[in-house]
């Protein structure tokens, strides 16, 4: 009789482990074909819309590859009044040579920082734009990586932010 329960409790763990086991291969499977940068490198890209608050300005800017080209870019969009009413949506990155993935922001004051990354099968580079106007315009791309004064020439890709319809 003890031998029955105690096939019939290892029965039941073995049956658990296995319930689990594949849970979490199912879950990793997901997240890893969320997104996949061209190179193949990444598994895993952030799927969050980060968030900065500074006084009454709620800021938010995220990733998507739901644009015309296919291709990822990061938007922004700022609300002045708490959060009541949000402005358009602004393409930061606004480019479709690298995928524009993994943002981050910042903001104080009238200041906001909005920090990503640009892949391809060539290239892994952080990149930043910066406003000083609570999200109204942002500076041309910054190339985080870079020695010396980083900035941008006029006309490169990502030197413009845009409204963008979806």
């Amino acid at each position: 009789m003890e031998s029955m329960n105690l096939r019939h409790i290892l029965g039941v763990v073995v049956g658990i482990t296995l319930l689990t086991t594949l849970a979490a291969t199912n879950l990793i499977q997901q997240q890893a074909e969320a997104f996949r940068a061209e190179d193949g490198s990444r598994e895993r890209t952030i799927t969050k819309a980060p968030v900065a608050i500074s006084g009454d300005n709620i800021y938010v800017t995220w990733w998507t590859n739901k644009t015309a080209n296919g291709d990822g870019e990061v938007m922004f969009r700022a609300s002045n009044d708490n959060g009541a009413t949000f402005g358009d949506k602004i393409n930061l990155s606004n480019n479709t040579v690298t995928n524009s993935v993994d943002a981050e922001i910042a903001a104080e004051g009238g200041s906001v920082a909005v920090t990503w990354w640009e892949r391809n099968s060539t290239s892994n580079e952080p990149v930043a734009k910066i406003s000083t106007d609570n999200g109204q315009t942002f500076s041309p791309l910054l190339k985080l990586a870079s020695n010396g004064t980083i900035g941008e020439e006029e006309g490169e890709p990502g030197s413009e932010a845009t409204a963008e319809e979806e």
